[in-house]
């Protein structure tokens, strides 16, 4: 037996971006643990990192490249070059006939920056199609759009070295003792250290061990962020506890925001909240007394059709107070996946070029179009479709062909019944992944296989801005590839060889860095080498010798045509689909602790399969009585569009009137087990997020278990 070695990587799983150290035994991840070298999580760990061996070798690892000859056959194992030939004939035929718009591709925020850069040079620089959008826009497209509609750019202002100076944190739709462990850890242990100067505020409609460390909890009803955050900048403003030097030296907007949240008194965001008058002012008053006050917010945020309004609010309640830019102090958006920030960085969403550029700014095309060797014009001037437009065209033929990389839209996607009637219509599904079966995986005609994360080598970007480069640990089994590889091999039968012909992904993250240059997400100081020799780095990196940034906006500039922030007015906007008599409860998703989004690879996991084997419904005890509704009892949840059956937790942990169900069970393993079947499509305007977090439902008690 060959002696084990422990190796530097990075977890993937969620946006923290732990860090940890991974032992490598006759070619295998036999161990992991924390790395206590790494800035961002020094040394601890999730639960979820621990049991990450057992999920790389299992039955279900797709090993090898299929194809299945006729839509209603079965796959059949093919080799590479049969593989890649098809769906490189397939698609280019649909464009032939159709034009390139008729192809889409929907990627993952797990990808590597290099995955995400290749796949969006070849399919906006080389098909010339913009439908290219990513799961980011499930979890992060209303934090990236508020971030760059309040301060000019997407990114983070924050560092987590924040959470240690903070003396008032505020959680609003973010339960990071199940979503964000590690940072949540970090955070109880300031409580702990200081408990008498540090106020924790949370602000979710159940109470969760995130809400145990809370100082305030503050249950509002789904959807109802804005007038809560509005009231809370309405008492901050008739106290007199506004930074008015930086609002006038930093700002622009002000006297708008002032007027809109004028009307916003306690009393009327009470009504709207549910919450008491008292407790909106103890919790403005907290915020506002803060030496350094740091808001952080994840998917309840996010997941809305009102998303980009609720970090606007934000936004406002910092830059109102001066609360950005200097220790402890910063709107804080905590990333879902671990490369969700990388992805937007490459331009991996459907409106974005790399280094934050936009489809619709022709200088920026004409820029990415000479970097990549195109023709001009070959960029689309337009933003493509984003995630759920993407199905939806596929649903209406407008859309014939669709290449999903490392994501599983048929448990992921809101209202599955619509994803699965787009898979089936689609004339083409090429499906690139680790693992089959997965619920994608069966509608695929072209099914790719994947290397995993210690099987391949890249950078990913955690939360806060930092850049961790990943090295290759084991060979992939079977005939797996990298994803890089794939997207390359596939371009070379295309006819485009030279303009994909790198030597590893060392190469193109040089490529992808050098197009940062200048932007508010300045990489090109940095490569793999760097990253290798120094350690984990936070952009902006502007230069070689840089040593990255803590944080942003430390000067008060901000990367708008005036330098200033900008306050951006808004009002509440009631959820798409609120309770009525008909279903007179709302039901809110979200992660339990031990899973992570569809059970592609925690479902791998035996440890974590068993801690959480099947889902629950928590519901008030209040709702529960006047249902006849008893814990334990098995329910069917029903909504306009499907139904969930599934055991009951009575608990006063959730607010009156709500009602919840984790996502990550999909119809694969139960076809009435998964929360997509009750979720609507209804959009954020502006980031096209869909609302995720709120539905009406109503419940039945099942008279026999199922």
């Amino acid at each position: 037996m060959a002696e084990a070695a422990w190796r530097a990587t990075l977890c993937p799983y969620c946006g923290v971006g732990c860090g940890l150290l991974v032992e490598v035994r006759d070619g295998r991840v036999t161990r992991v643990k924390g790395d206590p070298a790494h800035p961002s999580s020094l040394g601890d760990v999730c639960a979820k990192a621990v049991h990450l061996p057992p999920t790389l070798r299992t039955p279900d690892r797709l090993l090898h490249p299929h194809l299945r000859p006729r839509r209603d056959g079965t796959l059949q194992r093919v080799p590479w070059e049969l593989a890649l030939r098809t769906a490189a004939e397939r698609l280019g035929e649909i464009v032939a006939a159709h034009g390139p718009d008729a192809i889409a591709f929907y990627a993952s925020g797990q990808l590597t920056t290099e995955e995400y850069y290749v796949a969006s040079k070849l399919a906006k620089g080389f098909f010339g199609t913009n439908n290219f959008d990513t799961n980011s826009r499930l979890c992060m497209a209303s934090a990236a759009v508020g971030y760059t509609r309040s301060l000019g750019a997407d990114g983070p202002p924050s560092t987590y070295a924040d959470l240690d100076a903070a003396d008032c944190v505020l959680l609003i739709g973010a339960n990071a003792a199940d979503c964000h462990p590690v940072l949540f850890k970090r955070l109880r242990r300031r409580k702990a250290a200081a408990p008498d100067e540090v106020t924790v505020i949370v602000a979710d409609p159940r109470w969760t061990e995130t809400a145990d460390l809370a100082d305030l909890h503050l249950a509002l009803r789904p959807g109802s962020d804005v007038a809560l955050l509005n009231a809370m900048l309405y008492v901050l403003v008739r106290e007199k506890r506004l930074a008015r030097d930086f609002i006038a030296a930093h700002t622009h907007g002000w006297a708008e925001v002032e007027g809109a949240v004028a009307v916003w008194t306690p009393e009327r965001a009470a009504a709207l909240t549910g919450l008491s008058a008292e407790a909106i002012v103890r919790a403005a008053r907290r915020f506002g007394d803060a030496r350094a006050a740091l808001t952080l917010w994840s998917m309840g945020v996010n997941q809305s059709r009102s998303g980009t309004d609720k970090v606007a609010a934000i936004v406002n309640l910092h830059l109102a107070t001066g609360q950005i830019g200097r220790p402890g102090a910063g709107p804080f958006s905590l990333t879902g996946q671990p490369n969700a920030m990388g992805g937007r960085e490459a331009g991996g969403l459907s409106h974005l070029l790399p280094g934050y550029r936009s489809v619709s700014d022709a200088s920026a095309r004409a820029e990415v179009e000479g970097h990549w060797g195109v023709a001009p014009g070959t960029i689309a001037p337009r933003p493509g479709r984003a995630a759920l437009e993407i199905f939806e065209g596929l649903a209406a033929g407008e859309v014939r062909a669709v290449w999903i990389v490392c994501t599983n839209p048929a448990a992921s996607m809101p209202d599955t019944d619509v994803v699965e009637r787009a898979l089936r219509q689609a004339e083409l599904v090429i499906v690139q992944d680790a693992y089959h079966p997965t619920e994608t995986t069966r509608f695929a005609d072209v099914l790719l296989p994947a290397a995993q994360w210690p099987e391949k080598d890249g950078v990913m970007t955690s939360s806060e801005r930092r850049l961790t480069y990943l090295p290759k640990l084991v060979e992939p089994p079977g005939e797996a590839l990298p994803d890089a590889e794939i997207f390359t091999r596939f371009a070379a039968v295309m006819g485009w060889k030279a303009a994909f012909a790198y030597g590893g992904a060392a190469d193109i993250f040089d490529e992808h860095a050098a197009l940062t240059r200048a932007q508010p997400c300045d990489c090109s100081g940095v490569s793999h080498a760097r990253l290798r020799a120094e350690g984990p780095l936070q952009w902006p990196l502007p230069h070689g010798l840089h040593p990255g940034t803590e944080r942003l906006y430390t000067d008060g500039r901000f990367p708008t045509p005036s330098g200033r922030a900008r306050f951006v007015a808004v009002r509440p906007i009631e959820v798409a689909e609120p309770a009525d008599a008909a279903f007179p409860l709302t039901l809110t998703t979200g992660r339990v602790r031990d899973h992570w989004h569809t059970l592609t690879r925690t479902g791998q996991a035996p440890a974590l399969r068993s801690r959480t084997p099947e889902p629950i419904v928590e519901i008030n005890a209040a709702d529960a009585q006047r249902a006849s509704i008893q814990d334990g009892d098995f329910v069917e949840v029903t909504s306009r569009r499907g139904k969930v059956i599934a055991q009951c937790r009575v608990t006063s942990a959730i607010r009156e009137g709500v009602c919840f169900v984790p996502f990550h069970w999909g119809r694969r393993l139960g076809f009435y087990k998964s929360a997509n079947n009750l979720t609507l499509g209804t959009r954020d305007p502006l980031s096209r997020q869909p609302e995720l977090k709120a539905c009406a439902v109503r419940l039945r008690r099942l008279e026999r278990s199922p």
